[in-house]
This record gives C-alpha cells, structure tokens and sequence, in this order.
C-alpha cells in the first residue's frame, strides 16, 4: 500500500534528512539571504530527478507526481532568526547572530524527505495526484514570503494547501490539529516622537517628550484593551523604546516599537486606523508630533475543516490515531496565513520534545529539537497527499 511504501522510502533516507537539518542548522540564513538554503534543496532535487524553479532571489518550488489532474501542495519555510545560537551541538550555528530558532530547518528537512517518498511512489505509479513543493523564503519577516510567492502563482491550480510547524510543547511522535484559527494576526508598530527637547529644570518650556513617550507606552495598551471586543484577544506589547542619552536634558526625538498581536480577524482589519486615532489623542496634551509606521503583518491561520480532517487521517495513517493531539490558537503570526486565504488548508503542528525532556520555546536560542520528528513530518506530508 501506498502508505508503507512512503513509510519505507522515508525510514531509508532518514539518516540523510538528519544531516540535511544539522548542515542546514550549522549554517542558518535570514530572511530574503537563504541563497546556500536555497541550493542545498535545489541539490536535493536534482538528485531526485524533478523539475523545479528558483524564485527571484531565494526559494523554489518544485512538482512531482502524474502531469494530468488535481494539485496538492506542501510548504516549508527557509529563513532562520537575528538571534544567537546559545546551544553546545555540535551542527549549532556558526553563524553569529543567526540561528534556526524556530525550527525552519526541520521544516525543510520533512518536506525534502516527503519529496524522496512522493517521487519513489511516483515512479512505482502509485502516487494519485500532482503535489507542488514550496519552500518559500522570508516567513520571519512581515508582512511575510508568502506574499510574494502568491503573486508568482505558486497556487495556480493548487487545489489545497498543508504545512507542519515545529511545537516544542508537544513530544515528539505527536501532531496538533485544531479546525478554524489556529494562530493569531500580528503587526508592527513604529512611533517616532518629535518636540522641542530642552534642561530638564525647565520642563514647561519645552515638549516633554519622554513623558509624552512614557504615556505612549503604558495607555496605548490599556486604552486598546477597552476598544477591542475582549474576545478578540489584542495584546500589544512594547519590544523597543529609546529617547534621550544624559538625564538633565529632555530629548528632541524618541522612538519605541513594538507587535500587536490579535485572534479575530475582523479586529484585525480595523486595528490600523483604531491605533492611529489613538497615539494622536493621547500625546495631544504634550504639543510633540508622531510619525507612526505601522506594518501589517499576516492574518490568522484559519485552518479549512476539510483540509485539517485530510491531516487528521494523514496523521493517523502514518504516525497511529493516537498521534493526533488537540492544540489551542496561539498569538503567534504565521504568513501561511495568507495561502489560506487564498485556498483551503491546515497547518498542523509538529511535535519536537523528547519525552519527559525539557520544554523549549520557539524564538530561543536554547531550542533543541528531538530530530525523530523529521521522519514524523516527511511522514505526515508525504500521507497527506493520498487523500
């Protein structure tokens, strides 16, 4: 059946994938630089003997299966974090300031493995439909990769889309699924403050613009909790705040920045103009100007009910039904997002911890990863496509 035989394609080759995401680890690219990223999953599909095309700049997308009928696709993203790899493995990051902190190097490391298992099934005529491998550069980045992949095409004819995300707070062998929205909106938020700076002794002649500022910061977010509907779930939180360098002059500029996260779609929509009706009403009293940047970022993950039931069954055929787990919507932002918008599918999320391990969290440059889940998620792609 076609399931053993991607089960057994996948047991062969998993060596291989496991040192695919070491090297991939060892030297992690941000976003839009995935250039060696980008040749190494070329490599890879040269060696399998499928036809694939480089995007301008960095990714590729690649198909196998028959040329006549339905397409199916599978997305992993390329681009690592700004952040220091603070593990002692041996394939840590040898980059300094970059490290694959949110796991995309497992991402690409399953999709390359599911390639291996759909081409070999392909080739005994047992694949049932096209499949187009995406792996998109730039998903760290707002407002995302995606975006520019979508105005490529890279969904022509698509008719469902899937992708697996790393979940260090699930053990490894596990798979969470959750129908509707299962990640959060998320923008940024730049405010730049302009005034007339001066001595501090003379705060009344001048436009005291760290107060201005310091109020930005703490009634922002609490005025923001009373026009939002509660269940919307806004939480904006300041990540960056600058004004000043000696403590008896008040400053001429100021700067702070920050992410506003939210669930429901509809909040988001309306989330730019709320916020800028409000940093003009509350630095009013203190006469400063703000230039305000404000960067849309992606939409929720709406997860279609049909697409996450064909993932439940993936799930359950390759891993076992107990595999699949319950997962709850998270704040994070996710620009697989956008490809949802534009046809049904389900992110499902792949569990990475080692049983009884410690928990890491996504964005750390502590996080480790039990690297069975390679095999489980070249695994749960490749079934995906059956169904």
């Amino acid at each position: 059946m076609s399931v053993e035989a991607i089960a057994r394609s996948i047991e062969v080759v998993t060596p291989d994938l496991i040192e695919l995401r070491r090297d991939l680890h060892a030297s992690p690219e941000l976003s839009w630089h995935e250039e060696r990223t980008t040749d190494v999953v070329a490599g890879w599909m040269d060696k399998l003997g499928l036809v694939h095309e480089r995007f301008e700049g960095t990714g590729l997308v690649a198909e196998v299966g028959p040329e006549e009928g339905p397409i199916v696709a599978l997305r992993a993203d390329l681009d690592a974090l700004p952040v220091d790899d603070t593990t002692s493995d041996p394939w840590r990051s040898t980059v300094p300031g970059v490290a694959h902190a949110c796991g995309h190097d497992v991402h690409v490391s399953a999709l390359v493995g599911a390639a291996v298992a759909l081409q070999e099934l392909h080739q005994a005529g047992g694949l049932p439909r096209r499949v187009r491998l995406i792996f998109q550069p730039a998903e760290e980045v707002m407002p995302g990769g995606a975006l520019r992949l979508l105005s490529a095409g890279v969904l022509r004819g698509v008719s469902r889309i899937v992708a697996l995300h790393c979940d260090p707070s699930l053990d490894v062998g596990q798979v969470g699924l959750r129908e509707g929205p299962i990640t959060g909106a998320s923008d940024r938020i730049q405010v730049t403050l302009s005034g007339r700076g001066g001595h501090t002794s003379r705060p009344h002649l001048t436009e005291d613009l760290t107060y201005a500022l310091a109020s930005l910061v703490t009634q922002l977010p609490a005025v923001l909790s009373r026009r939002f509907d509660p269940r919307s779930g806004a939480s904006l939180v300041w990540g960056s705040v600058r004004a000043g360098n000696a403590p008896n002059v008040i400053p001429s500029t100021g700067e702070l920045s920050g992410t506003l996260r939210m669930l429901d779609s509809a909040a988001w929509h309306q989330a730019e103009h709320l916020v800028r009706g409000l940093i003009a009403d509350i630095i009013e009293p203190f006469g400063v100007s703000a230039d305000v940047t404000y960067v849309r970022g992606v939409p929720p993950v709406v997860n279609d009910f049909g697409v996450t039931e064909v993932l439940r069954r993936a799930v359950s055929d390759a891993i076992g039904p107990a595999a699949v787990a319950t997962t709850s919507q998270s704040l994070g932002g996710e620009d697989f997002a956008w490809y949802v918008e534009a046809v049904p599918g389900a992110m499902g999320r792949l569990g990475t911890r080692t049983p009884d391990g410690p928990t890491y969290d996504l964005h750390q440059g502590n996080l480790r990863i039990d690297e069975r889940a390679i095999a489980v998620g070249a695994k749960v792609l490749a079934c995906s496509t059956l169904h």
